[in-house]
């Protein structure tokens, strides 16, 4: 599956369209639902974006900017905001058209679209930054035991082991194309994660999760950070469904991400462990918001994420299922 991650962010540009913006090809990863996961049109996005920053054909500068950076300039993403607009079919490609907004002496800034049919599934703006020293702190990393010490979420699937979100309701247990589904969800994921048992958290985290790829990525930081993006939308709207006794597989319960927002502060390997401690400051009007931060092993804050989700209680009678 990480191969199959690497070749749908290995985007193919097509060129220019009649608006000036700069055209990518990507492929779907395959999905047991049908719906393109989130975080891999994140990734993908920022690939696309990435891919504009510093080639050369920055546009003329409009009255009062400084002049564009020179081509080959270093100027990794430091942010990026989204909107998930509607569904994508996981069976069909998708284009990104890339807006050229500002390159400016620091910092550049790109818009991207992704479609499907002409009609777009995510709107994201990304933020570049030329490397600069400032002033510098951050928040120390939960005091949680490490990965070695835990399993695997997916070995945990179906045992009273499995993390809270994972747990069938009480009282209820899961059919069985409910657990095939789910097992096929969780066996298609190119992330390795581990959930950190409720016993084992501080009081300020509502949940925490080990992450890294299956395997070795190479040695590319812009590759590391789309793929920090993709890892980001794995797990993080759980917090929402514990706080309210919801796990994935509640009858009736329809969940889906509204919006994305993710900083990347300092460089991180995504196949190294990364310690996400996540939590859900409140919920209201159908909609959960959930935050996380992403520490390296050593303890350096590498991401910070936010994310609001809509979260649709079950109603009377619905059908056994998991939430997608």
């Amino acid at each position: 599956m990480l191969e199959q991650l690497l070749d749908v962010l290995d985007l193919r540009a097509d060129g220019v369209d009649d608006r000036g913006q700069d055209v990518f090809q990507g492929q779907t990863l395959p999905q047991p639902h049908g719906r393109v996961f989130g975080g891999q049109v994140l990734a993908q996005a920022v690939v696309a974006a990435t891919r504009t920053v510093g080639d050369g054909r920055a546009g003329a500068p409009a009255p009062g900017d400084p002049p564009p950076p020179a081509a080959g300039t270093a100027r990794p993403i430091h942010s990026m905001h989204g909107y998930f607009l509607r569904a994508g079919d996981s069976r069909l490609p998708i284009t990104f058209a890339v807006e050229r907004l500002r390159d400016g002496r620091s910092f550049t800034a790109r818009r991207v679209h992704a479609l499907q049919h002409g009609r777009p599934l995510l709107s994201m703006i990304a933020s570049f930054q030329t490397p600069a020293d400032g002033v510098d702190h951050q928040v120390a990393m939960p005091d949680v035991p490490g990965p070695e010490d835990l399993r695997s979420t997916v070995d945990l699937l179906g045992s009273p082991q499995a993390p809270p979100a994972w747990q069938p309701p009480p009282g209820d247990e899961l059919d069985e194309g409910a657990r095939a589904w789910a097992e096929r969800w969780a066996r298609s994921r190119p992330i390795d994660l581990r959930h950190v048992p409720v016993a084992d958290l501080p009081p300020d985290v509502g949940q925490a999760v080990w992450l890294r790829t299956t395997a070795p990525l190479p040695d590319d930081d812009a590759l590391h950070r789309a793929v920090l993006a993709f890892a980001s939308d794995d797990s993080l709207l759980e917090p929402v469904l514990v706080s309210h006794g919801l796990t994935w597989a509640t009858r009736g319960l329809r969940m889906t991400s509204l919006d994305h927002a993710l900083w990347w502060h300092r460089p991180a390997r995504v196949d190294e462990w990364l310690l996400y401690a996540q939590s859900s400051p409140t919920a209201s009007g159908a909609r959960g918001l959930a935050t996380g931060r992403l520490h390296r092993r050593d303890g350096v804050l590498a991401a910070t994420v936010a994310q609001e989700g809509l979260v649709r209680p079950p109603r009377p009678g619905a059908g056994a299922g998991i939430a997608t």
